[in-house]
């Protein structure tokens, strides 16, 4: 389908690819991986003609249709959720506009007779034709699938697509993707920002997919259940085997050990023909022989060992000051939202050094309880933190707090202070951002490295305990791994907010899970976690449901799941009204306190009560529909 050849690519005079040439096939379902900077991205762009400036030939068979997910999108402002995924099929969105003018003009006009009137009866026909041909009578019902399928549901159909977040916006732009007759699939993280249903789903359609798939993803349960080949970009060199993640991996370290004892034994035989030659020159009647071992090691084949990129973030978590024995502590604790509940009745004590994991389905109220004991919402019952105690906190969307017109050393300079603004090249170094790469703005940065970034940022703020929020998105597996023994390696509190078993793994002895509105504890770590709930992954975790065992459903299967499908999506909207509200209620208690302090020269700027009202009332029609929807969960459970 698809030739590469003798690819290079250079960016300032270094080679990003150098001479590398493979194929892609029908049937392919290859992983594309690597380190963040490897040029994983760059390769998917010069395979989907994006970008057109390297060396070498790329040649496509005729007529081969190539999708490809950017990370980057732009919607055309004014359409719904269904006319954008409509834009998949422009050939028979247009044949449909041309068939409602024909019909218009065919109603209207009274020329039955006239050449003209023939002609529109003859152009009806035509278009009627090719649309049954392009599949017009089953785009609809098929669209609907697909968006259903990536957890929309049918009351987000007719919505406008700038009313979603930017997440749910790239599930639309995959679901175009999705519905295109493509033959060739390039996907740049495509379960960034889906949940786990989805995810599923995905799996489920890549792996029946006919064509071809290229996948850049850090998701390896992701990347070992849907590819069947891997390629992994690595200092300039590809390394191509038909395996997917992990068995590649396993393949590539037998070899590189294989390469390796071929390596020792040939520098062995090596030394020991040296020496030959170096006792035969001595020797006049040796000197033929000399002669001839030279010739033959001039014509060796020196053994290299395949090298990887080893380039890797330098993480260290520093302790601020030594806390008081208690660190938090929670006495019947709850959020509400109008009369309904996130989490009641919560109740704990976290001790210094403690190390947590917070686990459970989406919508539980896991980032809730974080941003609580960080201060950033407001909640009923008491949270008390302890003496000493400096909180550091990695929000879930933190990235996106980044300004993207400043530098990463702008950005960087603007958050530390008079005692570390001095080491800010150093740690941005740290973070393997060197040289240029600190000119760069934070716009054009990729998902992982504007995480990198906010990681950076973070350290340059004093903290004895850490509490992060999904901290692994968006990293490459080296920096997942990277960042995983630097909080093996801190000394203070941790509070680890993730759905990656193996990233928890080691990290946490202790499991606070969050189900049916409530807190439970599990001393233990993950596994002993999952063992006790006899579940085998954090999959499991996040899907299953409670369930009556009494009550056998009389729903089919294919019921169940769509039922189950609405209740992750309303999960989903409730967490979005959550996030509205808190903003709401941070705005107006922002401007109680300034009102408490100064009175009558905060009420005197123009409109402040006509907004100070708009803000009340905004806030009592998002506690409405959390209210709403909080009540269409509950029917469902």
């Amino acid at each position: 389908m698809l030739h590469i050849n003798k690819l290079s690519v250079s960016f300032g005079g270094t080679y990003l690819f150098n001479n590398i040439s493979f194929k892609l096939s029908a049937g392919n379902r290859l992983g594309l991986i690597g380190k963040n900077g490897a040029g994983k991205s760059t390769m998917l762009k010069i395979l989907a003609g994006d970008l057109t400036d390297f060396e070498g030939e790329i040649a496509k068979e005729k007529n081969i249709n190539i999708g490809f997910l950017r990370q980057d999108i732009d919607f055309e402002e004014g359409r719904t959720v269904l006319e954008e995924a409509y834009q998949a099929f422009n050939s028979i969105v247009e044949i449909e506009s041309k068939l409602l003018d024909i019909n218009t003009q065919l109603a209207e006009r009274t020329d039955y007779e006239s050449e003209a009137y023939n002609q529109l009866m003859i152009d009806l026909n035509d278009y009627q034709h090719q649309y049954e041909i392009l599949g017009g009578y089953n785009y609809q019902g098929e669209t609907e699938r697909v968006l259903k399928g990536l957890g929309f549901t049918a009351e987000d159909f007719q919505a406008q697509t700038d009313t979603f977040s930017g997440g749910w916006r790239m599930r639309i732009e995959l679901a175009k993707l999705l519905l295109q007759s493509n033959d060739i699939l390039l996907l740049d993280e495509p379960t960034n920002h889906l949940d786990i249903e989805s995810i599923m789903w995905l799996e489920s359609f890549l792996v029946s997919f006919s064509g071809c798939v290229v996948i850049v993803s850090h998701d390896t349960m992701f990347l070992d259940n849907v590819t069947n080949r891997t390629i992994e970009i690595s200092l300039g060199k590809i390394y191509d085997y038909n395996k997917p993640y992990s068995a590649f991996k396993e393949l590539r370290k037998t070899i590189q050990e294989q390469q390796l004892a071929a390596q020792k034994n040939q520098q062995k035989e090596i030394k020991q023909t040296e020496k030959l030659i170096d006792k035969f020159r001595a020797k006049a009647n040796k000197a033929s022989m000399a002669q001839s071992l030279i010739k033959k090691l001039e014509k060796t084949d020196i053994i290299e060992v395949d090298q990887d990129d080893q380039s890797t973030m330098a993480v260290n978590f520093s302790i601020s000051k030594n806390p008081g024995k208690v660190v938090v502590e929670a006495d019947n604790l709850a959020k509400s939202f109008g009369e309904h509940q996130v989490f009641s009745d919560v109740n704990f004590t976290i001790e210094r050094n403690a190390k947590i994991a917070f686990v459970g389905q989406n919508g539980q109220g896991k980032s809730t309880l974080a941003k609580a004991i960080v201060g950033d919402i407001n909640y009923d019952g008491h949270l008390k933190l302890g003496h000493n105690v400096e909180i550091g906190y990695f929000a879930q969307n933190q990235a996106e707090y980044l300004d993207p017109n400043k530098t990463v050393l702008d950005t960087m300079i603007d958050s530390a202070n008079e005692s570390n603004r001095s080491k800010v090249r150093d740690i941005l170094g740290a973070f393997l951002f060197r040289g240029d790469d600190v000119s760069k703005y934070v716009k054009v940065l990729s998902g992982g490295e504007r995480n990198r970034l906010a990681l950076a940022k973070m350290i340059l703020a004093p903290f004895n305990v850490l509490i992060m929020d999904e901290p692994t998105n968006h990293l490459d597996i080296q920096s997942k791994n990277v960042l995983k023994k630097a909080l093996a390696n801190f000394e203070g509190t941790l509070i680890l907010v993730s759905h990656d078993r193996d990233f928890l793994q080691g990290l946490a002895d202790t499991v606070y899970e969050f189900r049916n509105h409530k807190v439970k504890e599990f001393l233990g770590d993950i596994n002993d976690y999952l063992k006790s709930r006899a579940l085998e992954n954090m999959r499991q975790v996040e899907q299953k449901t409670e369930e009556k065992p009494a009550v056998k459903s009389k729903n089919s299967p294919a019921q169940d799941y769509q039922i189950q499908k609405k209740y992750k999506k309303l999960s989903n909207k409730l967490s979005s009204i959550e996030s509205n509200i808190t903003k709401l209620e941070k705005k107006i208690a922002d401007i109680d306190q300034k009102m408490a302090e100064n009175y009558d020269e905060t009420v005197s700027q123009p409109d402040f009560f006509t907004n100070y009202k708009s803000l009340k009332s905004d806030l009592e029609t998002q506690m409405e529909n959390w209210e709403k929807v909080q009540l269409q969960l509950d029917d469902i459970k």
